[in-house]
C-alpha cells in the first residue's frame, strides 16, 4: 500500500506540471478554435530564460523564476501579436494557425539547440533534494514543490476565470466572439491577454521540468502530453485539462511502476485513443457556450 500511495504522489506531481501546459492549451483553444503545437516550446524557452538568468546572470533563484515566467510570457504574445494575428486578419481559415504553429514549434527547437547545444542542462539545487517521510510514504521535496506551486496558481487561474471582469470576457469571447464584440469586448486584447496568461502557465511549467529532470531543447515535446490530457479532460476546458493532466500522470507513472516504464506512453496515449471513440468530446466535455 505504501507503494502504491508513493506512486500516486509521483504521478500527481508529474501530472500537476501536465495541467499547467494543458490549461494554456484549453485557454487558446477556446477562443480561436486551434491547437496552438508551438506551447510545448514557449514551455522550453521559459526554462532556459531561468536557467541563463540563474547560471550567466547570477541573479537569485526566485528572481530567475520571474524572469523565466516572464519571457514565456513575452514569447506567446509574440506569436500571438506578429503571427497568429495577423493570419486572422485575413480570415484565414484555422487550420493555417496550426501549421504556422507547427512552423513556430520546429524554429524554436532548432533555435535552442543552435544556441544552447543538445547537452542537458541541470537547474541549481534551491534546496538539498530528499524526501519527506509522511507516514511511511517518502513525498520527494521537489514532487512536493510541484504540486504546491501548481495547486496554487491553478486555483488563482480557475478564480480569475470564474470571479473577474476578465475571466467573463473571456467566457463571452469562447462563447460568442462577434456578440461579445458588438457588446464591447475588446477581443484582440482579450486574445493576447490569454496568451500571455497561457505563456505564464507554460513557463512555469518548464522551470519545475527543468528542476525534476534537465533543460534541454526537445523538452518542449512534453506539451505532446498535455495536449492530450487537454483532450482526454475536454478540449476548451481548463477544469477539464486539470483533471485530464492529473489522470495522465498517474496512468503514466502506475505503468511504469508496475508494468514497465517503456510502455509508460504506449498505455497512456492508447487511454486517450479509447476515450476519443467512447467520448469524443472528453471526460468533461463542454458545450460551446461552456468553454473556458
Amino acid at each position: 500500500m505504501k507503494i502504491l500511495l508513493q506512486q500516486l504522489v509521483i504521478g500527481i506531481s508529474i501530472g500537476s506540471i501536465y495541467a499547467l501546459i494543458a490549461s494554456g492549451y484549453a485557454l487558446v483553444y477556446s477562443l480561436l478554435d486551434f491547437s496552438n503545437w508551438a506551447h510545448g516550446e514557449v514551455c522550453m524557452l521559459g526554462a532556459y530564460c531561468c536557467f541563463m538568468a540563474v547560471k550567466v546572470a547570477e541573479l537569485p533563484f526566485w528572481l530567475s523564476c520571474v524572469l523565466g515566467v516572464g519571457g514565456a510570457m513575452v514569447v506567446s504574445l509574440f506569436n500571438e501579436r506578429f503571427t497568429y494575428r495577423r493570419i486572422r486578419s485575413k480570415g484565414s481559415p484555422n487550420m493555417f494557425l496550426m501549421i504556422a504553429a507547427m512552423g513556430l514549434s520546429t524554429t524554436y527547437q532548432n533555435l535552442a539547440n543552435v544556441i544552447w547545444g543538445g547537452k542537458f542542462k541541470q537547474m541549481p539545487k534551491i534546496f538539498s533534494v530528499g524526501s519527506l517521510n509522511v507516514g511511511g510514504v517518502f513525498i520527494g521535496t521537489t514532487d512536493l514543490l510541484c504540486m504546491a506551486l501548481a495547486l496554487i496558481v491553478l486555483a488563482f487561474l480557475l478564480f480569475i476565470i470564474e470571479r473577474t471582469r476578465f475571466g467573463l470576457h473571456v467566457r463571452a469571447v469562447a462563447c460568442a466572439g462577434r456578440t461579445a464584440g458588438l457588446l464591447g469586448v475588446r477581443i484582440d486584447r482579450v486574445i493576447a491577454m490569454v496568451f500571455m496568461l497561457a505563456g505564464g502557465l507554460a513557463g512555469l511549467a518548464g522551470i519545475l521540468y527543468g528542476m525534476k529532470y534537465n533543460v534541454y531543447p526537445t523538452m518542449g515535446n512534453v506539451g505532446l502530453k498535455a495536449f492530450a490530457a487537454s483532450v482526454i479532460g475536454g478540449l476548451g476546458s481548463v477544469p477539464g485539462a486539470i483533471a485530464g493532466a492529473v489522470l495522465l500522470g498517474l496512468i503514466e507513472t502506475l505503468a511504469s511502476g508496475y508494468i514497465s516504464s517503456g510502455l509508460r506512453d504506449l498505455i497512456a496515449f492508447s487511454l486517450l485513443i479509447i476515450i476519443l471513440l467512447v467520448r469524443p468530446s472528453g471526460l468533461m466535455g463542454v458545450d460551446v457556450q461552456e468553454k473556458a
